[in-house]
């Protein structure tokens, strides 16, 4: 199922083959709106290492118990030809001009992390 020009549902669905909630599926839908924003302004497709997660698969891995992913509010993402802390500060920038949506928004060594709470929260995890 294709979500926006780039993104499909598949990318965000649970590695643990989980499925995806009905009321999860249009909060991936807000996020994969967001994500496309991004995508169009660095001009290159981004990687969803993470999406939406199920509450078993959270927890399997070690995820916070009120994570933004089993809300399918979040994607730890990756591209090409951008570090994290450069598309960390493209997202930041692109928040601050009202051009995304504010929520989470955290740099790990080899992801970042955008989530769609609608609260400003802010990490360094490197």
């Amino acid at each position: 199922m294709k979500l926006t020009r780039n993104f499909s549902k598949q990318e965000f669905d649970s590695k643990d083959g989980s499925e995806m909630p009905d009321e999860v599926l249009s909060n991936v839908i807000k996020l994969a709106t967001q994500l496309q924003r991004i995508r169009n302004v660095i001009k290159e497709p981004l990687h969803i290492n993470s999406g939406y997660r199920s509450p078993a698969h959270n927890k399997a891995i070690g995820g916070v118990k009120n994570s933004q992913h089993v809300l399918g509010k979040a994607a730890d993402i990756t591209s090409k030809n951008f570090t994290p802390a450069q598309l960390y500060w493209i997202i930041e920038e692109m928040i601050d001009s009202g051009d995304l949506l504010q929520g989470g928004l955290g740099v790990y060594s080899g992801f970042v992390h955008y989530d769609i709470r609608g609260t400003k929260v802010r990490w360094d995890n490197r």
